[in-house]
């Protein structure tokens, strides 16, 4: 068995691992605006808003061209392709918008996800063919950073071996052309909350899949330092007793500890469909858990940093200011639960605490 490879230039290594350490530096966390066309059209018929192409660079305007202290709270966003290349009402392209407030844009660049076959019906995440030019482009274009997401479902019998090593390859494989390219990869294995299974399973689930992925990292020679995760918080299912955030929050950072390597620079946990205020408080709980966590551990939330936004905007141009005061709001509950300082209850949105959970979600 040969054990031939090369690490990254020191250069690369220095490049990778400097933007992985902006992108979790104290106190901040990621803005995840990369919902596809039809993604982001459920959200707007949610809200009774047409899903035209203005329509959505008109919210996604609200976002981006929020007050300047936003960067105070968000180091980077996730864009989806159309949005990399929208721009403002003036003109300006979004990653200029973004890189002028200090916010580092990224892109999410999987396909989508497809049919395990002979499995039970279990997914695994396509996009890899043409990735490496694909990452050259947006590295060019001004992203930093990429987002790729691989999905596992808790069953009776899933998720089945299959999955968990098709999943975890096409991590590793994603993770080691994004470096390639000068572009730092957040991988996401997400376990998802669907399901009547208790916190041990998912806990045991949850160990199982990441030791899986960074076994197929180290395999694929991926650079850690320049990597980041984008993990599932560890909750019983959706249909099951729920936890306090405390028996959350313990077996969140023992699975992280019996997993991930000290060498990854940060997790940046996925809100699952948790309601906007659970989202804080299990980040918050987390920080607080009294065991050693060599990794930052901070937030990369989409529907937990928007439902309020959507709800106050209401597709409405006066009602923007009011859109962009709920981000401000959250993004700043999310910043404190970080640090493990947030007050539960101290940053009640317009979303209140609604449930944002959707079966088996895609983007």
């Amino acid at each position: 068995m040969t054990t031939y490879f090369n690490y990254p230039s020191k250069e690369l290594q220095d490049e990778l691992r400097c933007i992985a350490q902006a992108i979790v530096a104290p106190g901040k966390g990621i803005l995840a605006a990369d919902e596809s066309v039809a993604t982001m059209g459920k959200r707007l018929q949610d809200i009774g808003v047409e899903n035209t192409e203005d329509n959505r660079r008109a919210y996604r305007q609200l976002l981006f061209c929020s007050d300047d202290k936003l960067a105070e709270n968000i180091s980077g966003v996730i864009l989806f392709h159309e949005t990399l290349y929208q721009k403002t009402d003036d003109g300006t392209p979004f990653p200029q918008v973004l890189k002028k407030k200090g916010i580092i844009p990224g892109i999410k660049v999987d396909k989508g996800v497809v049919p395990l076959f002979g499995s039970e019906d279990e997914v695994t995440t396509q996009g890899l063919d043409d990735l490496a030019a694909r990452c050259a482009q947006y590295k060019k274009d001004g992203c930093d950073f990429a987002k790729w997401r691989c999905v596992l479902k808790i069953g009776k019998n899933t998720p089945s071996y299959q999955s968990i090593l098709e999943n975890a390859n096409v991590l590793a494989r994603y993770a080691s052309i994004c470096q390639s390219q000068r572009i730092v990869p957040i991988v996401e294995p997400e376990v998802l909350p669907d399901g009547d299974h208790d916190l041990d399973r998912a806990q045991k689930v949850t160990e199982t899949v990441l030791a899986a992925v960074y076994k197929a990292l180290n395999d694929h020679h991926v650079y850690l330092e320049g990597t980041l995760l984008k993990p599932n918080m560890v909750t019983a299912g959706q249909s099951a007793k729920k936890n306090t955030p405390e028996e959350i929050g313990l077996a969140t950072v023992q699975a992280l500890r019996r997993t991930v390597p000290a060498a990854v620079t940060g997790v940046t946990f996925l809100s699952g469909g948790q309601s906007e205020e659970e989202a804080s408080v299990n980040l918050s709980a987390i920080n607080n858990v009294p065991l050693g966590r060599p990794w930052a551990l901070t937030f990369s939330y989409g529907r937990a940093l928007q439902a309020s936004v959507l709800r106050a905007w209401g597709g409405k141009k006066e009602n923007i200011a009011a859109g962009q005061a709920e981000l401000l709001k959250r993004a700043k509950a999310n910043s404190e639960a970080s640090c493990g300082n947030y007050k539960p209850g101290s940053a009640v949105g317009a979303a209140g605490g609604d449930t944002l959970h959707v079966d088996d979600h895609k983007y």
